[in-house]
């Protein structure tokens, strides 16, 4: 996804609309994943961060864990306003976060979404970070759980690296990918990993999506089903993932991964996030 700082390739800029699918050789086809799901070895993990939104409906979302990024086009030619109206990012009383896209006319754009990010508030090396989330649906509609160097103003995008926790596109309702970019392994050569739920769609329920995060490498779940891993030595470029990274939360509309939305979309479209929680390993 992209970044909320000035620099325009914070987060992937000018990526061109076929990145992620000449990257093909780099994703996995088969139905589930190109890992095999076996557990690497049980690990012990202490709760050191979390957010649950609990709170009554309407209210925005934690200051002290979340801010807000503001405005439009983070690189990747997204179509929508990011704001920090409750309207568009707010607590649903049911213990959920609701960040919503609108289609609606706002400060030049056609429409409305959000954007948060831990970034100066709490950030972390290594770890297991997970989210339990229903995504939205519709073509043009693109939501990810992911993460960024908090580097990322001195050293810009790719060097500040980024970890895609869950990347999904509104068109596609029973895929999500996980990715990373770093140095020589950004934009179409990011490393990714693929899994589709059988007879299910995203859309439908909530589902978990995590990382476990090491010196070693990175690994992909789903549902604590582990789809993805990447080794430090497998990217073929200067491994950036040894540094605290800080978490984002957004639903963009339109850009080069999804395309524009068209008459078979509908809005408001939401994603629900029922928490947030990072772990250290013992």
């Amino acid at each position: 996804m992209t970044s909320g700082t000035s620099n325009r390739f914070a987060a992937g800029g000018d990526r061109p609309a076929w990145y992620r699918f000449a990257a093909s050789a780099l994703l996995c086809v088969a139905t589930l994943s190109c890992d095999d799901g076996t557990d690497p070895g049980e690990a012990s993990w202490t709760l050191v961060w979390n957010d649950e939104f609990d709170g009554p409906a309407g209210e925005v979302p934690n200051p002290a864990n979340w801010a807000f990024d503001i405005g439009t086009d983070w690189g990747n030619a997204q179509l929508e306003y990011d704001t920090d109206r409750p309207e568009n990012v707010s607590l649903d009383g049911n213990g959920n976060l609701a960040i919503t896209a609108r289609q609606e006319p706002y400060q030049a754009s056609a429409y409305t979404s959000g954007r948060i990010k831990t970034q100066g508030l709490f950030e972390q090396t290594y770890g297991r970070f997970e989210a339990r989330i229903q995504l939205p649906t519709g073509q043009g509609i693109w939501p990810a759980f992911w993460m960024l160097g908090n580097d990322i103003d001195a050293v810009g995008w790719p060097e500040c690296g980024e970890i895609d926790i869950m990347e999904y596109r509104g068109q596609e309702p029973s895929i999500v990918l996980g990715t990373i970019h770093g140095p020589g392994y950004s934009a179409s050569a990011g490393v990714s990993g693929r899994y589709a739920l059988q007879g299910a769609r995203f859309d439908t329920d909530f589902h978990v999506f995590a990382i476990e995060w090491t010196e070693g490498g990175i690994a992909w779940f789903v549902d604590d089903y582990r789809y993805h891993s990447v080794d430090r030595n497998d990217p073929g470029g200067r491994w950036v993932f040894d540094h605290p990274f800080f978490i984002l939360l957004n639903v963009a509309v339109g850009g080069g991964f999804v395309g524009p939305p068209n008459e078979s979309t509908n809005f408001p479209q939401t994603m629900l996030v029922d928490w947030v929680r990072v772990y250290r390993s013992d």
